[in-house]
């Protein structure tokens, strides 16, 4: 979705822009499904070289994209592309993996690339801007909380020299303890001894700092939960483990019917997870996780040493695949929308509204990424057999049902795509299970 959703920013900013996109998306209203080249060719390149407009395109997090391929497929298009738009520049941010590393050594992207490194950035440009943003979001927190009496010195200078060692440099180790401490229903005083009592970096600066926040921050707000299998823990296990491993957030709504448990039970379970977790108070949207650095986290046995909050990816993939599978075999059926026979998708013109009422997001996602969750589940997983037959079942009673949900949402070439993710995995399992 990212050039539908840079032609899009773009329409709204540019009117001239706007203009020729419209015309582009009456020619071809499916060119959001169309190939990435294709995408970037009629949504963006043409509208640019049509307009000259000069601007700058900013994407921030390119590591975050779903991309399997050897150079970035994001690089690659552009790459293509760029020099037909001379007028437009690209500001791209992204952890240095080996895809994205690749991607700006590409021929045509290497002489025209300025790379800057984070981690060259002297340490006291860093540090200062650390040092500011605790004094300005902890100082603003004292004016804006009329229920506080502190003193003008709040926080002292040692305390902001104590978070800034602790920070080593980590913007989101910054950003954490701020909402740490900024949290409504506690004091902030109490809040901010608490990580100024942390123990000292050790000799992996960055990350241990990070990993001793959030693991503080887990520890407080389970506090008295001491066994791992406290309900109170077991619904972190389900609840927050489903919000890492889902591939498109969802409403709070829509993972209530997902995980089959009340909207309430989910709330109370992350309530004290806010300085975490992006947690909306509408039930129509969805949960968010503020950085990647979380489910790093809490996914890395190595790291998350406190095995109450150890989400083990494996096991919750597993669990999150037969929920959609249940979920799909519940609420699946023929013509689900009540559509008139022989209608034509296109032509229905309250198609978006059926399919909010009838499908709705939790089913959408069911049906969109149960293969990729699949996928996740290793094949010699004990489970293995319950799995093939919830798939067989699924598929005996509910194959065409799913096809015809697919076309309703629009992702009919999710399908394609499915039964060849199924056929890879069962045949990693046919290959466990023969014995050679």
């Amino acid at each position: 979705m990212i050039f539908p959703t840079l032609a899009f920013q773009l329409a709204c900013q540019y009117p001239r822009f706007r203009k020729e996109l419209i015309e582009v998306l009456k020619e071809r209203p499916n060119l959001g499904h169309e190939s990435l080249c294709s995408q970037m060719e009629k949504l963006i390149v043409g509208p640019l070289k049509t307009t000259s407009i000069p601007t700058l395109i900013l994407i921030d997090a390119l590591d975050e994209c779903k991309d399997e391929e050897p150079a970035s497929a994001i690089l690659s298009i552009l790459s293509r592309y760029v020099d037909e738009i001379p007028d437009v520049k690209f500001f791209i941010t992204g952890r240095p993996e080996p895809r994205i590393r690749s991607g700006f050594r590409l021929e045509s992207l290497a002489p025209i690339t300025e790379v800057l490194k984070l981690h060259e950035v002297k340490p006291a440009i860093v540090d200062n801007d650390i040092e500011l943003l605790f004094q300005t979001q902890l100082t603003n927190l004292v004016k804006n909380r009329s229920d506080l009496d502190l003193t003008k010195d709040w926080p002292s200078p040692s305390d902001i020299k104590v978070l800034c060692e602790k920070a080593a440099g980590f913007f989101i180790y910054a950003s954490t303890v701020v909402k740490f401490i900024a949290s409504q229903g506690d004091s902030p005083t109490e809040r901010l001894s608490l990580v100024t009592s942390l123990p000292q970096r050790t000799i992996e600066e960055g990350k241990s700092g990070v990993d001793q926040l959030y693991t503080k921050v887990l520890q407080q707000a389970f506090n008295g939960v001491s066994t791992d299998n406290s309900p109170r823990n077991l619904h972190f296990q389900t609840v927050v483990g489903t919000i890492l491993l889902l591939f498109n957030p969802l409403p709070i709504k829509s993972l209530s019917e997902l995980l089959g448990c009340n909207i309430p039970h989910i709330r109370t379970t992350i309530r004290s997870l806010h300085s975490l977790l992006l947690v909306p108070d509408s039930n129509e949207d969805p949960i968010r996780i503020f950085h990647k650095s979380l489910p790093d986290f809490l996914m890395d046995s190595d790291r998350c040493w406190d095995r109450r909050f150890y989400v083990e990816p494996a096991g919750h993939h597993l669990e999150i695949l037969l929920r959609c599978l249940r979920l799909m075999e519940k609420r699946l059926k023929k013509n689900i929308c009540n559509l008139e026979d022989y209608a034509i998708l296109s032509e229905v013109k309250d198609l978006h509204p059926l399919k909010k009422v009838h499908i709705g997001d939790d089913l959408e996602y069911a049906c969109r990424y149960w293969t990729k969750h699949l996928l996740a589940v290793p094949s010699d997983s004990p489970h293995i057999e319950e799995v093939q037959k919830t798939i067989d079942r699924f598929f005996t009673v509910h194959l065409l049902h799913w096809i015809e949900a697919l076309a309703i949402i629009g992702h009919l070439d999710i399908g394609v795509y499915a039964m060849s993710e199924i056929e890879q995995w069962c045949g990693l399992v046919s290959a466990i299970k023969t014995p050679h």
